[in-house]
């Protein structure tokens, strides 16, 4: 473990850089993204090997290319989740923040939105989550898998029927995952679920006052960070970690 670093504004030692995710191979999927790069930023200053996907903002990804591995990819697509995980042949972790709000407005095509909605928040983050672990399992690496969840998927929120529903389905999928995954192979699957956090698919409806109740209310004190989120990661990804097949709710209480 590195050495503390002194800090003369505090007039006292800085917590040491962690070092057991030191050269492990981990994959974020989407975590070029306002809610995942706090995640990339914190586990690439612990020099963790990452393998990060995204699938269409190129000009976003590219600011992280001397950092990471960058694989363009759909997580709907078995070729490109096979590219993503050929990246990372001694793979230790998987992190999954890809996701598609899948917004119902008026006048839409609810069919439509309900199908992209299956495909890129539940159907292609279970399928590289099971290949993930296959792949881990066949190689006899313990490790650790995190998926997304959200807080409409574990409280009732009206209007959230499109998004809600895939990602109740994958945390449903990532329990199951966990159980086959427990014991000597020492896999472990866990979902971390966001409230209202201040980054990625939240900011919109943030700037529009859509949450600003929770604050006037006092339900919660602040909206999250995504630096909130990635201490959650952190902490689900840490090897001798004894959590598996448990959603970690990070939202402030909101759903209490």
């Amino acid at each position: 473990m590195d050495t503390p670093e002194f800090s003369p504004a505090l007039g006292k030692r800085n917590p040491p850089v962690p070092d057991t995710l030191r050269g492990r191979e981990i994959v974020l999927a989407g975590g070029t993204g306002g809610l995942g790069s706090p995640t990339l930023e914190l586990l690439a200053a612990e020099g963790a090997r990452l393998v990060v996907s995204y699938r269409s903002n190129r000009e976003r990804a590219e600011l992280w290319r001397n950092q990471v591995e960058l694989v363009q990819a759909d997580l709907a697509v078995p070729a490109d989740r096979e590219r993503i995980l050929a990246a990372a042949p001694k793979l230790y972790g998987l992190v999954v923040f890809a996701g598609d709000p899948a917004r119902a407005v008026a006048g839409a095509d609810l069919q439509t939105i309900m199908l992209r909605s299956h495909e890129a928040n539940y159907l292609g983050p279970i399928l590289l989550a099971r290949e993930a672990s296959e792949r881990m399992r066949a190689s006899g690496t313990p490790g650790s898998i995190v998926l997304m969840g959200t807080m409409q998927a574990v409280a009732l929120f009206p209007g959230s029927t499109t998004y809600a529903s895939q990602k109740a389905a994958l945390v449903q999928a990532a329990r199951i995952l966990a159980r086959e995954c427990r014991g000597p192979a020492n896999i472990r699957v866990n979902v971390v679920s966001p409230g209202v956090i201040a980054a990625g698919m939240a900011e919109a409806s943030i700037s529009s006052g859509k949450y600003d109740r929770y604050l006037q209310e006092k339900v919660i004190h602040r909206f999250g960070h995504a630096q909130d989120m990635a201490r959650a990661v952190r902490f689900l990804l840490e090897p001798d970690n004894y959590v598996t097949g448990q959603v970690l709710s990070v939202d402030g209480g909101i759903t209490l």
